[in-house]
């Protein structure tokens, strides 16, 4: 859970993804099309991978990835990015954490 805790507060926006992952592939293109460029973590890519997984998942993420932090904040999974884009607050948060400047 540090590890998770370290690696989402040191960006503005941070997924934590694996590199086999559609909907994890989806929500990075959705954040760089709002013009952020957020910290990718591949799970599947790191040592500490199934560790933090289950970190993720005691956080009520599941399945684990993707796991969105903005402003060092847990968000949720792909419904709840999907959710917040539709309904307009996605692009205000990315801007307040200042992971994006308009």
């Amino acid at each position: 859970m540090d590890k998770i805790r370290d690696l989402s507060s040191k960006r503005a926006a941070v997924i934590f993804t694996k590199s086999s992952c559609c909907m994890c592939h989806s929500i990075k293109a959705l954040f760089y099309e709002l013009g952020a460029s957020p910290a990718i973590h591949e799970l599947d890519q790191d040592s500490r991978g199934n560790e933090m997984a289950l970190a993720l998942r005691s956080l009520g993420c599941n399945p684990c990835v993707p796991a969105i932090f903005i402003g060092g904040h847990f968000v949720g999974s792909t419904k709840d990015v999907i959710s917040l884009h539709v309904n307009g607050s996605l692009k205000q948060m990315l801007i307040n954490a200042k992971a994006i400047w308009l």
